[in-house]
């Protein structure tokens, strides 16, 4: 069976010493295996003691980073790749194995046109250096493609997996997120399938970012690829709740949730469970 795990968005809008050891004993009191913690573009990041938190709860700990405008790689190549090593440096003291996220550019920095072959050699030549340096300390890299409103280098996961194919490194995989799937793929079946061993994150999110399963997500036909490959990696929550108003702007939460956090957290969870055992019993 895959791990249960959510966000630090799910009890706070941004890393933080206190806010994230609140996010911490919230995950584990929810019954989580897992928190995703979404580092800071700073990297203002106490990976060590984070682990002695994670540890005392009970619960594991993963890391992903989101690529700040100024690292946009087609336009800041050097500094992308700096980040994504100090990133990368993060995740070996805490002891990790895996860094996912927006890696591949700046969300909501765009230049009017698709990703020209010059941008492509330039993001490939950043990802083949950041996944010779992962690879001393056994990190897999794992970028996440998001929607067309968000960015316009990878917004679909064959343009992910191609890249993957092209470089050859065993230590680069692919980050999905239902979310935007639910945009940009023609379906939640085929990419999963593709991807096969190769899918190393994913993103659990409703069409709406509300309630898991009442909105437009084909979950039967998602949770039937990741049993169909034995994907046994996290399966992390990702949905918000406008009680925490500091992620109103930043994730367009213009009208107010149904839920509050902690309802949306626990059924979310008890949702992703349900459809785990349905799908995964049926493959054996």
């Amino acid at each position: 069976m895959p791990l249960f795990g959510t966000t630090i968005l799910s009890f706070i809008p941004g890393w933080s010493t206190v806010g994230g050891r609140f996010a911490i004993e919230k995950t584990a009191e929810y019954g989580f295996d897992m928190l995703e913690i979404i580092l800071p573009d700073s990297l203002d990041f106490d990976a060590k003691t984070t682990k002695k938190l994670l540890d005392k709860n009970g619960i594991l700990g993963c890391c992903t980073l989101n690529l700040p405008t100024n690292c946009h790689i087609p336009f800041y190549p050097e500094q992308a790749t700096a980040i994504m090593k100090s990133a990368v440096d993060k995740v070996a003291e805490m002891e990790g194995d895996f860094l996912g996220g927006v890696l591949h550019s700046a969300i909501g920095t765009f230049t009017g046109n698709p990703c020209t072959l010059n941008e492509k050699t330039i993001i490939k030549q950043v990802f083949l250096e950041v996944a010779d340096y992962a690879q001393k300390n056994n990190i897999t890299i794992a970028p996440e493609p998001i929607n067309r409103y968000e960015s316009y280098v990878f917004t679909a996961a064959e343009e992910v997996l191609d890249m993957i194919e092209s470089i050859g490194k065993p230590n680069i995989g692919l980050h999905l997120d239902t979310f935007h799937m639910n945009i940009e793929e023609r379906n939640f079946y085929e990419p999963i399938i593709r991807a096969g061993n190769r899918l190393k994150h994913v993103h659990i999110t409703e069409s709406d970012r509300g309630m898991t399963g009442e909105g437009n997500v084909h979950w039967d036909d998602f949770f039937k690829a990741l049993a169909e490959i034995n994907y046994q990696g996290p399966l992390v929550l990702e949905n918000f709740s406008s009680q925490i108003k500091e992620l109103v702007g930043p994730t367009s939460l213009w009208r107010p949730s149904k839920y509050n956090s902690e309802d949306l957290a626990k059924g979310s969870l008890l949702f992703m469970r349900n459809m785990a055992d349905k799908w995964y019993k049926k493959s054996l």
